[in-house]
């Protein structure tokens, strides 16, 4: 079989390093697309609609397999996205204080040799401790969560704000569920361990 290569869609160091894990070379590129929702999308269409729009973005690269993700958390039931800033990061960890809120982690992998995709979508609930607001602007301003959905980084100092974790991947937590990942490669004959 000709050597494939393993294209990352995403800029983020976090994904990046969450890939690495598998010992798999690859690369990143930046996929450039739109993360709006559409109207009335549920969380479980949106992240699966994003992840393989960020994979087929790259389509043009050739006999690769392209790994897209998109991550957003629902709170009371509403989609929440990125804060992009200090204030709606805060905003947003008052709104989750005490409560469980669910993250839902599109997968996809596109392969330009074949055209085939597969898509899966993980979930990982979060429970939040009773914060107070000044442990949440403490927070923020030590980690300036700003481009991470739920506004904080389980991998560094967030792991303080919560209570309790529950999935079947803490990778998803993070934004690239390895467990469906590796399921998901070797479909394309890919894996860690040949």
């Amino acid at each position: 079989m000709k050597s494939i290569r393993l294209i990352l869609a995403s800029t983020s160091p976090y994904r990046a390093e969450l890939l690495a894990k598998l010992g798999l070379e690859f690369e990143a590129l930046a996929p450039n697309v739109d993360e709006s929702a559409e109207e009335n999308e549920s969380a479980t269409l949106l992240v699966s609609r994003l992840a393989l729009e960020k994979a087929k973005a790259l389509s043009d690269q050739n006999n690769a397999l392209i790994i897209g993700s998109d991550q957003v958390c629902v709170i009371d039931g509403q989609i929440i996205g990125k804060p992009l800033n200090r204030v709606n990061a805060i905003e947003q960890l008052l709104n989750q204080s005490g409560k469980t809120i669910r993250f839902y982690t599109g997968l996809a992998v596109y392969n330009t040799a074949t055209g085939q995709s597969d898509i899966v979508v993980d979930t990982f609930d979060v429970t939040f401790r009773d914060l107070t607001k000044a442990q949440i602007e403490r927070y923020v301003d030590l980690e300036q969560p700003f481009y991470c959905a739920g506004s904080f980084k389980s991998e560094g100092l967030g792991i303080t704000l919560f209570s309790k974790l529950e999935g079947k991947d803490p990778n998803t937590l993070v934004g690239l569920p390895l467990i469906d990942l590796v399921t998901l490669l070797g479909k394309h004959g890919l894996s860690p361990l040949h």
